[in-house]
């Protein structure tokens, strides 16, 4: 199993290197290692540390291996390696997630990447992954979905809705890979219901035709949810 697994993220990176140009910009340099910025000054990524002050720490990150909690409510855990967890991905479009699964069901909700292609693999358990398309020739937006066993890879294109659920009976793991060095996520019942400030019922009960009081409930829940 430790074998597949390193073997696993070896195929993930490979993979994802062929596109990570997809999305950010090529650098300039070897590398553009982020720092902080300055003075409510904001740029496009993030801006470089001197070379001469970079060391091995700005390209490491440590406990990828390690399982995550999976009692939230949706059974899940997503724990991202971004350009805010390695500040030497700046520039470089790529970054990583681990997502743990809860048994019976653990599911990492539909959301978007805004700004990156996601390419998966399940290294543990079994999952049923899809993304619906944006709007084709006839109106329709078409679900394509696919169960997948350790060893099998998937590919989300980017800024469309996707989701992965457990339809295993033991926790599942998978990785990923993005285009960017931040994908950025959008989680569509957290936005919806829960955004701040929140979105007059009146759009969401005509969006979604629901009674009023259906709003009313999952406004409720998610904004509490994300403002905790």
């Amino acid at each position: 199993m430790e074998g597949l697994k390193f073997l696993v993220v070896s195929v993930v990176l490979a993979l994802a290197s062929s596109f990570a140009s997809a999305s950010d910009p090529s650098p300039l340099q070897d590398f553009c290692v982020a720092m902080n910025e300055t003075d409510g000054v904001f740029v496009n990524g993030k801006f470089c540390k001197d070379p001469q002050q970079v060391t091995e720490k700005d390209f490491f990150f440590s406990g990828f291996n390690v399982p995550r909690d999976t009692s939230s409510p949706v059974g899940s855990n997503v724990t991202a390696v971004n350009v805010a967890q390695i500040p030497g991905l700046n520039t470089l479009g790529i970054s990583l997630a681990r997502i743990d699964f809860a048994p019976y069901g653990g599911l990492n909700p539909p959301h978007t990447h805004p700004r990156a292609t996601e390419i998966l693999v399940v290294v543990e358990g079994t999952l049923y992954v899809g993304f619906v398309t944006s709007n084709l020739a006839n109106g329709d937006n078409r679900l394509i979905t696919k169960v997948l066993n350790p060893g099998d890879v998937f590919v989300f294109p980017v800024g469309l809705i996707h989701f992965q659920l457990n339809v295993g009976k033991t926790n599942a793991v998978a990785l990923a890979s993005l285009s960017s060095q931040n994908p950025g996520v959008i989680t569509i019942a957290n936005a919806v219901f829960g955004a701040d400030p929140p979105i007059n019922p009146n759009v969401l009960t005509k969006a979604f035709q629901v009674d009023k009081k259906v709003v009313d409930y999952l406004q409720k829940q998610f904004w509490t949810d994300n403002n905790n």
